[in-house]
């Protein structure tokens, strides 16, 4: 059973003669005798119903829709509507005691069957009832004893009630201006009503409002008339109070659409009236203008100027609502705001550029040459073009700051964006016009943003790119790099040619070997390997504390890093080739500080100067993240160092050798090696195997047992062929029972036939060993040359032997008295083989 709408349930209107039966009309209403003392019972849940309302109420198919027919039979036609006392309860599992005690009597006037069972029923609420025997229930139904509740008679009727009546129909009146929803019935009533029945008065009054079912009810309750009148009243003052607020509300809402509205139109008629007086322009003419002032300031092709004048044409017939319109001034606004024509003025000063990159960059000798000669050579070609750089390096190297330098160094804009998991060619070479949302590529949108059409253009992590169902970025970065092709470089959206060829781009990766080689083809490669010790201690007293206290706000007299204290940092806290890791640590220290000297200030104390030496970086960033690379103070037998190189930088390597017996003679390898590097300890073994007489005689090689090689950190990934040379020698020194000299170190390939390859990487590798405090180092022959171009610092107390087979390697690290003997200063070639190469004596 539903109550229908809430505006339906509170209309009291008087009885219809059309809905009552040909055979009640005769008497109206039965009288109080034909008035039934046990009734059937429906329960209403979300509001109670008053005497002198015709209302009706939709009732579902079930139990109460066959209460409701057995009613229908009936002589008197009357049935109960009590109130839950739970507006949450289920009618269908409730009795008696769930109801309210005071309800209504109702007289069904029409059944009106509805769709899908059940029916909606018109009743006419008849008088005031209340349950006297709760008890009383028929088989499944509700129902009960009732008595019925009278009105005293009008001739009973006090002053007070009559001033009460006149209060009420003031309030209703006062209503009717506020809340015209029932503005008809009211005036209906009120016009046929004399009010000589305070009762039937607060009735309808209450009826009026939104009160709660529970105050409802006790109106209903209230058989007391002057108790109903008044709280009757009470509740159509605060429903008089709501319906000003309300109306307060939509004044205040309508005024200022009023307003908006009134000014809008205002608008509307003082831009026609400047339009007639030729004061000012609709839109379509300013868009027009402002494109053409934009082409005056441009030297553009032919063939790009002639598709937009035909694009100006067409926005010109175009309705400025038209959908296509929007489309065409956007195409418009790209193509004229391309900078066609218009170069920044180079500036090919090398000693000018010379002391820019020595201001922002420590280090970095090589990378700062090549870079002015790319300038040189502008300077004599007429300017730096056709040029793509890669810089290569681990993270944190300065790879993005060299080229924002290089920018400043030739007095170019710089535009910078990533390409790191890019898997959508469209973001380099744009949309097409026929989607929505379209919008020219990266390239397009640098020249926008930099308004020159010769800018420095960075593309980061060109290593990271993907490729997916929406195209391959990297192919589509072939044409904007090569210097060939770029020069007519055609972006989807703009679908003219714009030329790139005057655009420096530099690129930024962290390795190579995830490059496509067409693509890596077409760039000059130029490495920054990392820093060692000592320069990023430079680097933190020059740039990354200096930059970082101002931004914290602290003054230079604040606090002080020591040269020890920057060390320990760098050494125990920040290992990585870069020095991200180092300034991040730097920070966390000048927090601290800041902390501190905030406390001081205000507690209105002076601060004293913060001193940061080795023995406080500990109180700042906890224990040592980084405690040693080398593992073994004493080398212990079938134990060798080698040199890595990774993504990261340079890494040393430990290659662990164990025996133990086995039915038969073999190695097996652990460690996360890679297929690579397996292979290289097969050859390792394989060789060994071969020149065992040789390097190891009288010792038989591994008879039945089983040699064991591990390489430690087992959860990191480790593949490549340098580590050759170093597992043989891991392998020697456990077969001969021979130690290795604790700072001594190797890396290169070796073959079957014993010959040392060369290796990459030698830089990262060097400055590895430099962090491990490793001064004897073995590099192939080949790798002599590479050493060469290394600055002397980075070379600076190393020992160093170069090799090009086995026999050297054994002679430097197995004999004894060329293991201690002082090698002589000689180059390495085939003619002078006898003596290996010392660059430097040991510090």
């Amino acid at each position: 059973m539903h109550d229908e709408d809430e505006h339906e349930e509170i209309v009291s209107a008087p009885i219809n003669e059309e809905l009552i039966p040909e055979e009640d009309k005769a008497g109206s209403l039965p009288p109080e005798t034909l008035y039934p003392k046990d009734i059937y019972i429906i329960p209403l849940t979300k509001r109670p119903f008053f005497p002198g309302m015709a209302a009706p109420i939709l009732i579902e198919r079930g139990s109460f829709y066959d209460v409701l027919k057995m009613v229908a039979k009936t002589e008197h036609k009357c049935l109960g509507l009590f109130l839950t006392k739970n507006e949450k309860a289920n009618i269908y599992k409730i009795n008696n005691s769930d109801l309210y005690p005071v309800g209504i009597l109702a007289r069904i006037l029409r059944i009106i069957p509805v769709e899908g069972g059940g029916a909606q029923v018109v009743l006419n609420m008849e008088k005031r009832i209340s349950i006297v025997d709760k008890s009383a229930k028929t088989d499944k139904y509700l129902s009960a004893k009732i008595a019925y509740q009278e009105d005293p008679p009008v001739a009973k009727i006090s002053k007070e009630l009559k001033a009460y009546s006149i209060s009420i129909i003031t309030t209703i009146k006062e209503l009717l201006k506020l809340n015209p929803l029932f503005k008809e019935e009211l005036q209906i009533f009120l016009s046929h009503s004399e009010f000589a029945e305070p009762g039937k008065l607060a009735d309808f009054a209450v009826a009026l409002t939104t009160a709660t079912r529970e105050e409802l009810q006790e109106v209903l309750a209230a058989f007391d008339l002057r108790t109903r009148i008044d709280r009757a009243l009470v509740l159509l003052k605060n429903e008089l109070d709501l319906s000003r607020l309300q109306s307060t509300i939509n004044q205040r809402i309508e005024s200022t659409i009023s307003k908006t509205q009134r000014e809008f139109f205002l608008r509307e008629q003082l831009k026609a009236i400047k339009k007639e007086l030729g004061m000012e322009k609709d839109d379509k003419t300013c868009d027009l203008e402002k494109f053409q002032e934009r082409m005056k300031k441009r030297k553009i092709a032919p063939e790009v100027k002639k598709v937009i004048e035909e694009e100006m044409d067409k926005l010109n017939s175009l309705e400025i609502h038209s959908p296509e319109y929007g489309v065409v001034r956007n195409y418009l606004d790209w193509l004229t705001i391309v900078p066609w024509g218009i170069n920044s003025e180079e500036t090919t000063d090398l000693s000018r550029a010379e002391r820019i990159l020595e201001k922002d960059h420590y280090g970095l000798r090589d990378i700062k040459e090549r870079i002015l000669e790319f300038i040189g050579v502008g300077k004599l070609s007429g300017g730096v073009k056709g040029s793509i750089i890669c810089l290569v390096g681990p993270p944190g190297v300065g790879k993005t700051s060299v080229g924002k330098s290089i920018a400043r160094a030739l007095n170019r804009k710089f535009f910078r964006f990533s390409v790191g998991g890019m898997r959508d060619e469209a973001e380099i070479k744009g949309h097409r016009r026929t989607y929505i949302g379209a919008m020219p590529g990266k390239m397009i949108q640098a020249l926008k943003q930099t308004q020159t059409m010769n800018p420095v253009i960075m593309i980061d992590e060109v290593d990271k790119m993907g490729a997916s169902y929406q195209g391959d970025p990297a192919s589509a970065l072939l044409e904007v790099l090569d210097p060939e092709q770029n020069k007519d470089f055609n972006d989807h959206y703009l679908d003219v040619p714009c030329d790139l060829s005057n655009v420096l781009f530099i690129v930024t990766a962290n390795v190579l070997d995830t490059i496509p080689e067409p693509l890596k083809d077409r760039m000059e490669t130029l490495r920054l390997s990392g820093y060692i010790l000592e320069e990023k201690i430079e680097i933190a007293k020059k740039y990354l504390v200096p930059k970082n206290r101002k931004s914290m706000g602290l003054k230079k007299s604040d606090i002080q890093f020591t040269k020890i204290g920057l060390a320990e940092i760098a050494d125990a806290y920040a290992r990585e080739a870069g020095v991200r890791g180092l300034e991040n640590n730097i920070k966390k220290i000048l927090r601290k500080i800041a902390m501190k000297v905030g406390k001081a200030l205000e507690e209105k104390k002076k601060s004293t100067t913060v001193i940061v030496t080795k023995d406080h970086v500990k109180d700042y960033l906890g224990k040592p993240i980084f405690t040693s690379d080398i593992y073994y103070e004493k080398m212990p037998v079938g134990v060798a160092t080698g040199l890595a190189w990774t993504a990261y930088g340079g890494t040393t390597l430990y290659v662990e050798t164990s025996r133990s017996n086995n039915v038969k003679t073999q190695m097996r390898l652990t460690g996360q090696a890679g297929d690579v590097m397996k292979e290289s300890s097969q050859i390792a073994w394989s060789f060994l195997h071969s020149q065992a007489k040789k390097y190891a005689p009288g010792h038989p090689f591994f008879e039945n047992e089983e040699v064991h090689i591990h390489i430690p950190e087992g959860a990191t990934p480790k593949d490549g062929p340098s580590a050759g040379v170093t597992m043989v020698t891991a392998l020697l020194s456990l077969l001969l029972q021979k130690p290795v000299a604790r700072d001594l170190a190797m890396t290169g390939e070796i073959t079957l036939k014993g010959k040392v390859l060369p290796i990459g990487g030698l830089k990262e590798k060097l400055i590895a060993a430099r962090r491990s405090h490793i001064r004897t180092l073995i590099f192939p022959g080949e790798n002599e040359r590479d050493y060469a171009e290394l600055p002397n610092y980075l070379k600076k107390g190393l020992n160093v032997h170069f090799v090009r087979d086995y026999d050297e390697i054994f002679s430097l690290v197995f004999t004894e008295e060329k293991k201690h003997a002082k090698p002589k200063k000689t180059t390495s070639s085939r003619r002078m083989r006898k003596a290996r190469t010392k660059i430097k004596k040991p510090s």
